[in-house]
């Protein structure tokens, strides 16, 4: 018997992994995209993974919960990891990649694969007649927001996110910018980052003009409700004269290497291609003019000639209520043939939208083949990922990185052990979260093709 496709509504991240996964089982896949025909406010290009806020899919620091997200995704397989692998740049600790090639790396993936059947074109009405996979994104089209929340019976739920602006690194003054990482952190003891330092007055000066600045204003953003990790650095300002330097500009662990100088304030820079031709400025998203970036962002010691190929901007960011909605299978109560990943199920960060796809598009595969659905085990990340999106408080839903808080704490007599050794405590979190996957895979190990 001919299998029917799977339909995968979406070309980030999380439709691209779930599509690949599925593939891989032997099911022929129809991965929508409606780029190149209808864009978005923020994305530049029409190619599957384009990473458009940071380049960075955070720490690569053993048995810290980003790592232990991105390993397990290595060990089942994870084809946008694969991606990120090739197109990787230097990022200190963290995997940071050139997003050109990781993009290009996506799209040729899905491409050269024969059961995926890329189509370019807008999904308004969702297919409930078949198994599904909805990953449209943070942006998703209100034709197909429409179809959602009458799928749902939900009203439609939204913030705002912000992007950095990105620098031609041709026009950074290296005489007044040094390299380092904080603490001197690196994975391979290089100074990956360039940064730009303050003095009290220069800091004092870019302050009170990153105030009086003008921002955008229109319909869409007349009342913002942003994410509290992914705040514009006029909203960080507002908050305090000195939030700044708390945050984003936070000059901790930075010292001349020359000098041994520390600093007021300083302002990172993370190389954002393999040639190093740009680097974007760490945590600088912002809703300011284009005009008043320009001023503003000049008064940056270091940037005073600086170029910008690309300024900082504010999208919408849709997502589902999940909890009210999903199984820790990632598919509706209601109606289970149909699966959610990525940020419109409620997740935050690039690594978490790959790992939904990845679960969806199994499961997704699953439920073609008449079996059921699997739940990650709750210790491992992909496990408390899933237990967050379908568990968490449905009366204020806030979209989730993976953190310890969401991993499972160690069981009472273990976590005795580690009382007073938190990193202990959290190695070992990691360790039994990669057995607990390791025995999941080898009970449910997927055939590949």
């Amino acid at each position: 018997m001919t299998r029917r496709p799977i339909h995968i509504i979406g070309g980030g991240l999380a439709g691209p992994e779930a599509a690949m996964q599925a593939a891989r089982l032997g099911h022929s896949v129809r991965l929508y995209e409606m780029r190149p025909g209808r864009s978005t406010p923020a994305h530049q290009s029409s190619r599957l993974g384009e990473l458009v806020c940071s380049n960075s899919l955070k720490t690569e620091t053993r048995y810290s919960a980003p790592w232990l997200l991105k390993e397990e995704l290595r060990r089942m397989g994870s084809a946008c990891l694969e991606a990120a692998a090739k197109s990787r740049v230097p990022g200190g600790s963290a995997l940071t990649v050139d997003r050109e090639i990781f993009a290009a790396e996506v799209t040729a993936a899905v491409e050269r694969e024969p059961l995926i059947d890329l189509l370019r074109e807008e999904v308004c009405e969702i297919p409930l007649d078949e198994v599904v996979v909805i990953a449209s994104g943070p942006l998703t089209s209100d034709g197909l927001a429409a179809s959602i929340v009458q799928l749902t019976g939900s009203e439609r739920l939204f913030f705002h996110d912000a992007i950095s602006p990105i620098v031609d690194a041709e026009t950074i003054d290296m005489n007044v910018v040094f390299r380092g990482s904080r603490y001197g952190k690196s994975i391979d003891g290089s100074d990956d980052y360039l940064n730009c330092p303050f003095s009290h007055e220069q800091y004092e000066r870019f302050y009170a003009a990153l105030r009086e600045a003008e921002q955008h204003r229109g319909h869409d953003f007349d009342k913002p409700n942003y994410f509290e990790a992914c705040l514009p650095i006029e909203e960080i300002a507002r908050r305090g004269v000195d939030t700044l330097r708390f945050g984003p500009m936070k000059p901790v662990g930075l010292r001349h290497p020359q000098t041994g100088q520390s600093f007021y304030a300083v302002v990172q820079l993370r190389q954002e291609d393999m040639r190093a031709g740009s680097y974007n400025l760490v945590g600088f998203q912002n809703h300011l003019k284009y005009g008043e970036q320009k001023r503003i962002l000049r008064l940056i010691p270091g940037l005073e000639n600086a170029e910008f190929l690309r300024y900082g901007q504010i999208h919408r960011n849709t997502y589902i209520n999940a909890p009210a909605l999903l199984t820790p299978a990632l598919n509706l109560r209601s109606h289970p043939n149909v699966f959610f990943a990525g940020q419109i199920s409620g997740v935050e960060g690039y690594v978490e939208s790959i790992s939904t796809g990845l679960m969806a598009g199994r499961n997704a595969a699953r439920l073609a083949d008449g079996a059921t659905p699997l739940t990650w085990p709750r210790p491992t990340a992909h496990g408390s990922l899933g237990a967050y999106i379908s568990g968490a408080n449905p009366d204020n839903y806030q979209p989730a990185n993976i953190t310890f808080d969401l991993l499972q704490p160690l069981p009472a007599e273990e976590a005795a052990q580690y009382r007073r050794d938190k990193k202990a405590r959290r190695q070992r979190q990691c360790e039994r979260a990669l057995d607990e996957l390791d025995v999941f895979l080898g009970e449910h190990s997927p055939v590949a093709i």
